[in-house]
């Protein structure tokens, strides 16, 4: 069966969201927790550093989709681009839950929390395929890190890596994705980081008041709850936690 694949470049992403916009766009996604394209952002690390992480997460159309497995007869592996679809008249009478609990990266998306909430999800943008077009996330994309085409010209063009940090492993689903990560952080001022702290910590150039914290830990410790995204939320537990986790999304 051919596979056709995305390639996402997490070194070029800037978090612009214009991928995930334009898929809501095109497709009349009314304003909600329905994003069939999503960019996630989670921060990680303490002064000095601290580093933000971006993630391109539509559905990565799987070569071994065990949401078809646990979807009883409602999804497909389409068979010209390797697409991961849904058949909305059978979806219409089974619930995709236990699908969307099955895939690693919660790519299936319920406009609701009611039980009987309608499920949908990426296409591939098999319409737009069909076309000659790309994925319109992908065309999309101003800074280039996206890229979309049969599997092995992305391997052949980019590598053949699909993990990232944070991310689940690729290796039972093995998604129709290349990744390239973010590259080391590197300090390109040298600057002397405990006299940082301390000057970070004065606020009596004007006037004598207390200083921002007691101690260099305050500074450089992290604490429960004191950063909003601190980690990669893929399968939010219900749709207000969908909303929180991505937002700006909305088209």
């Amino acid at each position: 069966m051919p596979q056709y694949g995305f390639f996402f470049n997490q070194d070029r992403c800037i978090d612009c969201r214009a991928c995930v916009v334009s898929c809501k766009n095109w497709y009349d996604i009314p304003a909600g927790p329905v994003k069939w394209a999503r960019m996630f952002q989670w921060e990680k690390g303490t002064f000095p550093n601290v580093r933000l992480h971006f993630l391109f997460a539509p559905c990565y159309h799987c070569q071994n989709a065990v949401c078809v497995d646990a979807a009883n007869g409602a999804m497909y592996k389409e068979e010209k681009y390797g697409a991961v679809l849904i058949d909305p008249d059978k979806a219409k009478s089974i619930d995709l839950r236990k699908a969307q609990e099955a895939c690693p990266y919660g790519a299936i998306q319920f406009d609701s929390d009611a039980i009987n909430a309608n499920a949908s999800k990426c296409t591939m943008c098999i319409d737009r395929l069909e076309q000659n077009l790309l994925p319109v996330c992908v065309e999309a994309c101003q800074m280039r890190a996206l890229d979309f085409g049969p599997l092995e010209d992305m391997m052949s063009k980019y590598g053949t890596n699909s993990d990232l940090e944070d991310v689940p492993s690729s290796a039972t689903v093995k998604p129709a994705i290349i990744f390239k990560a973010h590259a080391p952080k590197k300090q390109l001022i040298a600057y002397n980081v405990d006299k940082a702290i301390d000057l970070l910590g004065k606020r009596d150039a004007l006037a004598p008041l207390s200083p921002l914290y007691a101690s260099k830990a305050d500074a450089t410790t992290t604490y429960p709850n004191l950063v909003g995204r601190d980690k990669l939320v893929l399968k939010p537990a219900n749709s207000a936690e969908a909303m929180e986790t991505t937002q700006h999304d909305e088209g």
